[in-house]
């Protein structure tokens, strides 16, 4: 299967006013690096620069007892916002002040990041429990700032910084307290048209995405407990491209990979089905960038992935996969090597699939490629991709020699190695010593 990840990793989106410099401290707000044109001016002015500097040398390494500040100060402002809306519910102007404390307070807390073997203390102060109630706030402003928070917090370069036990505890502490179904209900209030809370959405799979990695049974259990594959199933539905589909995408790809469990839960949310139309946006038109590119790369690996029960691969027949993938071969799409391995998992011990394989004329497709005439079109001119398209549908021989054990589909598909002089005998020699 692809990498779900690309070239680059795990996804990262900074939204963050204030970037983290290298050292874990934050910059001064509105300092940049500044230099005139010195052709202009004849000096560089050093006073940003100073200014920045000056930072570097005053920043604090958070400590337990400035975690333990930190916490104080953000459960007042909790306690306070919470009795202002209390006392005076219909008089939203008596609590908005309240409510741009505890903002204030949530953001402070970013600087735990530089900070990640305190995560232990952090649960120990039970500020876990008190962060994740925010996440079902009226105001959503609060629960996106969590949101922001918690994605931070469980960065992956964040946590290779500090130990795989404090990690381990921060994650478990958030499954204890209910965040996965706490993350996954606040999606449905999102309204991806508004930047923030589009950002937000990018951010919540980022942090389920982060708690997999570190504990992999999050995986089953974050389906198990919550719609998430429901809403996920949904957003690949958009028609338009954006990174938050993209990141649908990899997310419920992940899911997938690993798991019987989740390959059956999809096929019964008629997920086979919307994968496939998902996929079909392209069955005429090649993605238009190297990210829509990698968001069909990973609908195919879902798709790879969700035929491996039988019981779904009866429903890709059903839903007229085989059809699909023909046609975009024949169309020699981009996705023509993914449309070669989709088949390739759906006819494998399928008798089904085989038989509506030949019934829809997919044999000359196939057996172009098992000679060597491959589309080179972008992505598959490799020797590499070649190899690969080549292998796929040598097993989709293999699964269709197994699958058609008599009667006329299997007369058409012998016949075949006879033609030309019995051209393909030479291949299969010339492939087998080779």
């Amino acid at each position: 299967m692809a990498s779900m990840h690309g070239e680059g990793g795990k996804r990262k989106r900074d939204d963050s006013v204030e970037g983290r410099l290298s050292n874990g401290s934050y910059q001064i707000d509105g300092v940049e690096d500044y230099k005139e044109d010195e052709e202009l001016h004849g000096q560089v002015d050093l006073s940003l620069l100073e200014a920045l500097e000056k930072s570097h040398e005053t920043a604090e390494v958070l400590d337990l007892r400035g975690l333990k500040k930190l916490v104080l100060s953000f459960e007042r402002k909790l306690r306070d916002n919470l009795e202002a809306r209390m006392k005076y519910a219909d008089h939203p102007e008596k609590f908005v002040e309240s409510e741009v404390d505890l903002d204030e307070e949530i953001k402070k807390l970013h600087a735990l990041a530089a900070a990640p073997d305190l995560y232990p203390d952090l649960v120990r102060l039970n500020t876990v429990n008190s962060l994740l109630g925010l996440l079902t706030h009226e105001n959503t402003d609060i629960a996106i700032d969590v949101v922001n928070l918690l994605s931070d917090l469980t960065d992956e370069d964040v946590i290779a910084e500090g130990s795989d036990e404090s990690a381990a505890v921060l994650v478990d502490a958030l499954i204890e307290n209910n965040a996965l179904e706490l993350l996954v209900q606040n999606l449905s209030r999102m309204e991806e048209s508004e930047p923030d809370e589009a950002s937000a959405v990018f951010n919540t799979l980022s942090v389920l995405e982060n708690m997999i990695e570190v504990r992999p049974a999050v995986a089953e259990m974050v389906c198990e407990r919550t719609k998430l594959l429901r809403w996920l199933l949904n957003r690949i539905k958009v028609r338009e491209f954006d990174s938050n589909k993209l990141y649908a995408s990899e997310i419920l790809a992940i899911l997938l990979q690993n798991s019987a469990v989740n390959q059956r839960r999809v096929g019964q949310l008629n997920g086979v089905d919307t994968i496939l139309q998902a996929v079909a946006l392209y069955k005429s038109k090649d993605p238009k960038s190297g990210e829509e590119e990698e968001m069909l790369e990973n609908l195919f690996g879902c798709l790879c992935s969700v035929v491996m029960p039988m019981e779904n691969k009866e429903r890709f027949v059903k839903a007229e996969g085989v059809e699909l993938m023909i046609i975009i071969m024949k169309q020699k799409r981009l996705a023509y090597g993914s449309a070669m391995k989709a088949l390739d998992f759906a006819t494998t011990r399928c008798s089904q699939a085989c038989e509506r394989f030949v019934d829809v004329l997919g044999l000359k497709t196939l057996f172009a490629a098992f000679m060597g005439r491959i589309p080179t079109k972008s992505k598959h001119g490799s020797h590499r991709d070649k190899e690969e398209i080549l292998e796929h549908a040598i097993s989709i021989i293999a699964s269709l020699l197994a699958g058609l054990t008599r009667g006329s589909r299997r007369e058409r598909l012998i016949g075949k190695f006879t033609e030309n002089e019995f051209e393909k005998i030479d291949r299969l020699m010339e492939l087998y010593i080779s």
